[in-house]
């Protein structure tokens, strides 16, 4: 790629599509990308936008991923970290003081962080500003709920500062999910066991629709909004968006800030919605303070949000215009891959599994319609041709495991 200048952004990539999405958006900008991944192989890395590709510690490793990053950060050319892993957001507000003499960062205090992460609290902050929540209990103190519920981790990352029994080094992502029908118990014990520490348990939204927010703020200021409708996630009983389609809805607009402003908040937010089948209300069910999974879906809509990122760290954020376009929709293809194999093998007590040929139909319909992908673009194809690569010798390698 030619560069307007030689100033870099570091994007810590994983195997989500989003460090690609974030990687052609600056790149496109004039800006170098250099790509911090665990594993050289990942599909961004052959991208003909990625810059450079530096390899680094496993982010769960969270004491050599930080001085990894530190030492990226002291690079003369660095100026700022787009926040994308999960751990990403921990470190780099954690430890703020460290980077702050190197590069310019636009990530919450650690404090507010704390809220974020834990899905209880975070739920008490801002039902206390009028939005809408489920009714979220601790797992231990959940006795008697008559209704659907839903058991998942208290926290988005099990780390030293949240969960007494972790080293400093020590994080996790619980991504376990269990549903209750009213009336059904569980293994209290085994399953905190299974979880590593008390998980949480909020009662089921039966919804219409699924949305996402994102949003950027600058300290308490709402820079830029987006707003998308999920019409198909990784699991048909709900999940990641991995076919979605940009929206404006005042409703859903409304909602998001009033969350993030109970929170004071700065930097990004990606805010997960559900639409009440019965009352229409936009129900928050969590949010993560990073990058999105569906991050692409925004950006060929035109609300760059890796690019913004950039203008407010480097302290241009007058340049953001933030308007979009809707009814732009955007497919990840592995993950449609995996919400068809979630037809075929999960189970789920309320939402009725539906059809294969119906679902095969569904997608390959979509792909017609909207012919626009997270991660295949005609003037890059190698990251799809490195994804598919890396499935082929992943499937491969399992069954000759097997055998």
């Amino acid at each position: 790629m030619t560069h307007v200048n030689t100033e870099a952004a570091v994007v810590p990539a994983s195997r989500y599509p989003h460090g690609y999405a974030s990687v052609r958006s600056l790149a496109t900008r004039g800006i170098r990308a250099v790509a911090a991944v665990a594993n050289p192989t990942l599909p961004v890395t052959t991208s003909r936008f990625c810059d450079e590709v530096v390899t680094v510690p496993p982010s769960y490793d969270l004491v050599p991923y930080r001085d990894a990053l530190l030492d990226l950060a002291a690079r003369p050319d660095v100026r700022t970290i787009l926040p994308h892993r999960p751990q990403d957001p921990y470190v780099l507000s954690k430890h703020a003081d460290a980077f702050d003499p190197h590069v310019d960062l636009v990530v919450p205090p650690f404090e507010t962080l704390r809220t974020v992460h834990d899905r209880k609290r975070l739920m008490e902050v801002v039902s206390d500003a009028g939005v809408s929540v489920p009714e979220t209990r601790l797992l231990d103190e959940a006795a008697g709920w008559e209704t659907d519920r839903i058991v998942k981790s208290r926290y988005n990352l099990l780390a030293a500062e949240y969960v007494d029994s972790f080293t400093p080094t020590d994080s996790r992502i619980v991504k376990t999910v269990k549903h209750l029908p009213a009336g059904e118990s569980v293994d209290v014990d085994a399953l905190c066991e299974k979880m590593g520490h008390v998980p949480i348990v909020q009662e089921y939204v039966a919804g219409a629709d699924e949305y996402v927010f994102g949003a950027l703020y600058d300290r308490g200021e709402a820079l830029a909004t987006f707003g998308h409708r999920q019409l198909r996630e990784d699991s048909y009983a709900g999940g990641g968006g991995v076919y979605r389609e940009s929206v404006r809805s005042p409703e859903l607009d409304a909602a998001g800030r009033r969350a993030l402003d109970a929170l004071d908040w700065h930097g990004l937010a990606c805010l997960e919605f559900v639409e009440d089948a019965e009352t229409g209300e936009f129900t928050l069910v969590e949010i993560n303070p990073r990058m999105w999974q569906s991050l692409a879906t925004a950006v060929r809509a035109g609300a760059d949000f890796p690019y913004w990122y950039w203008l407010l760290a480097t302290g241009r954020s007058d340049r953001i215009d933030p308007d979009y376009r809707v009814g732009v929709g955007t497919h990840y293809l592995y993950g449609e891959l995996e919400h068809l194999v979630s037809v075929l093998r999960e189970d789920s007590a309320f939402v009725a599994r539906p059809s294969v040929l119906g679902t095969v139909a569904s997608i390959a319909r979509s792909w017609v319609e909207r012919p626009q992908f997270d991660d295949f673009h005609l003037d890059d194809p190698s990251p799809a041709l490195r994804q598919v690569r890396n499935e082929f010798v992943r499937v491969v390698g399992r069954r000759l495991g097997r055998e």
